[in-house]
């Protein structure tokens, strides 16, 4: 099974790396940056599926780069902070945080935390039939809900968590346009606000990875004003 991928932007190189020593005997695959400027352009540029963010940085605190990053990136960011004022919290969230844990950190917060947001979500009694957790096949690509894998002609596919999501609520909805509305909610539990590009983002990096030509789209096709469709399905 393919591990998460998690990026610890934090200065203090001693804490990171017992971080990741840590993380790194579960299910996550981590990744230390302790330069803040450096950390916006990995964090948009490279896949990873939850970011720790310190709070506290020298170049940059944590909340500029939650900023600039939050509209390019559609994955996970957890702050890290010794401070413990609530409007530091609530700017937090309000810029695009997903969580918030004070220092000093326990370890095995850290890792239910991760666990908690990465995990698959729980299905429902309806979703749990068996042909609900086949793998689904269509011109080519297999997705496989049990596992949370992706195949095209049998070849592996990694895919961040909300990737995968994006990717399923299409195979589950199939032949219907879906909205950036219904995939921004999808993702984040909260109504679009015709703003944020994280939708977008997504979109474009699955068609990076399931396209043959990613500029002219063949699978994941936009319907003009009404939002997205997986044309493979349409088809069908």
């Amino acid at each position: 099974m393919d591990k998460h991928r998690i990026l610890i932007v934090e200065d203090d190189l001693e804490l990171a790396e017992l971080t990741s020593d840590f993380l790194s005997k579960y299910e996550f695959q981590c990744f230390i940056e302790p330069n803040a400027e450096l950390a916006c352009k990995r964090i948009v540029q490279e896949d990873y599926d939850l970011v720790f963010l310190d709070l506290m940085l020298p170049e940059m605190d944590g909340f500029e780069v939650c900023r600039h990053v939050r509209s390019q990136y559609s994955g996970k960011i957890i702050m890290l902070t010794a401070r413990t004022d609530v409007i530091d919290q609530v700017v937090g969230l309000e810029i695009g945080a997903d969580d918030y844990i004070p220092k000093p950190i326990e370890p095995r917060l850290l890792l239910a935390k991760a666990r908690a947001y990465l995990r698959a979500p729980e299905l429902t009694e309806k979703e749990s039939a068996p042909e609900m957790l086949s793998k689904l096949s269509y011109n080519g690509l297999a997705l496989d809900r049990a596992r949370r894998k992706l195949e095209i002609n049998g070849h592996g596919i990694h895919l961040g968590d909300l990737e995968f999501r994006v990717l399923e609520l299409f195979f589950t909805n199939p032949g219907k346009v879906i909205s950036r509305d219904m995939i921004f909610k999808h993702i984040r539990g909260i109504e679009y606000d015709g703003v944020n590009r994280q939708v977008d983002l997504l979109i474009s990096r699955l068609r990076s990875k399931v396209e043959l030509d990613p500029k002219n789209p063949e699978l994941i096709k936009t319907v003009r004003n009404q939002g997205y469709v997986l044309a493979c399905l349409a088809d069908s």
